[in-house]
């Protein structure tokens, strides 16, 4: 439709020429599995339209584990599924600025996370500022002009197909730059304790990269066999986009595991930071935990923590 695009486009020119950031709240709490959004006992467990004026929408309902938004200037809201036309109400695309009145974000808490939230320099990194929280809109007003799909429950199977697709192509770029990092600190400890050369740690480790480098490939063919669907319109392709999204439901949990196998139960039992410091028990803590010569008790511990914190948490194994 002409007059959704035409808002969407100076909508954009507004989002570069201010540099906003955005966070994209695609993910509804969803409710019942088995029952559309209009069957739902809770009728906010989809983000619905409440109440339609002649200058904007009222909306009312949820978003999920929605990255970075408590960082974010604005939120860009999406369907997250296909709909029928008893869904219409649940048909709803709009921007709004994340301090609008009514909008509540309840931060997650995540693995580790009170250690991180002590400070200092090792315990707390890396990702101190990576956040999913829940979105709640409550009964919040968006002015028509930012509002992009209404009731237009027709399109919503497009608006999903067309984002998700890009979205499982780009997790090929973000978990295998994270593998990355992983594939390092595993390969780092493995000297650390002077097992890099034995051939089982060999094999795990040629295994990361087998796995990392596979998803990656993957998110490349989507990219390079996409789709002109329309002139200069390029569009992801969908079938190796999916697959990409299933190599990387798949293989995060075997590199961590493998990273796991090598870096030893110090993954899960590492004294904290502030023990490293204790100057009761520093100097006890430097003569047990350390390994080859040239490697300090401190360096295995920050090397320790950056594996924990990449692998084991949401943005890598559970995400």
């Amino acid at each position: 439709k002409t007059e959704p695009k035409e808002k969407f486009i100076e909508y954009l020119k507004t989002v570069q020429k201010k540099d906003l950031a955005l966070a994209g709240a695609m993910t509804d709490a969803k409710g019942v599995r088995t029952l559309k959004p209009h069957e739902q006992p809770n009728k906010n467990a989809y983000v619905r339209i409440t109440e339609v004026t002649k200058d904007g929408i009222y909306v009312s309902g949820a978003k999920a584990n929605i990255t970075g938004v408590a960082a974010s200037e604005e939120i860009v809201v999406l369907p997250t599924r296909a709909m029928g036309p008893e869904d219409q109400d649940y048909a709803v695309a709009f921007s709004i600025p994340t301090d609008t009145e009514g909008i509540k974000i309840i931060v997650g808490r995540q693995l580790n996370d009170a250690r991180r939230l002590e400070g200092g320099e090792i315990d707390a990194l890396p990702y101190f500022y990576n956040h999913e929280g829940l979105v709640i809109f409550d009964n919040v007003f968006v002015p028509m002009e930012r509002v992009f799909l209404m009731k237009d429950w027709q399109y919503t199977s497009q608006l999903v197909e067309i984002f998700s697709a890009y979205h499982r192509q780009g997790y090929g770029g973000c978990k295998a730059g994270l593998g990355d990092v992983i594939i390092g600190a595993t390969y780092n400890l493995a000297k650390q304790i002077g097992v890099e050369k034995a051939p089982h740690v060999q094999d795990k480790i040629n295994e990361e990269i087998f796995l990392t480098e596979t998803m990656y490939a993957a998110g490349i063919a989507a990219s390079l066999n996409g789709i002109e669907v329309c002139p200069g319109c390029w569009w992801v392709n969908p079938m190796q986009a999916n697959v990409t999204k299933h190599l990387v439901t798949r293989f995060p949990s075997q590199i961590a595991q493998l990273a796991i196998d090598i870096a030893g139960g110090i993954l899960g039992t590492a004294p904290s930071e502030w023990d490293l410091k204790n100057p009761k028990i520093k100097e006890l803590l430097a003569k047990y935990l350390q390994g080859v010569d040239g490697y300090t008790a401190e360096d295995r511990i920050r090397m320790v923590r950056l594996l924990e914190n990449v692998a084991l948490g949401v943005a890598f194994q559970i995400e």
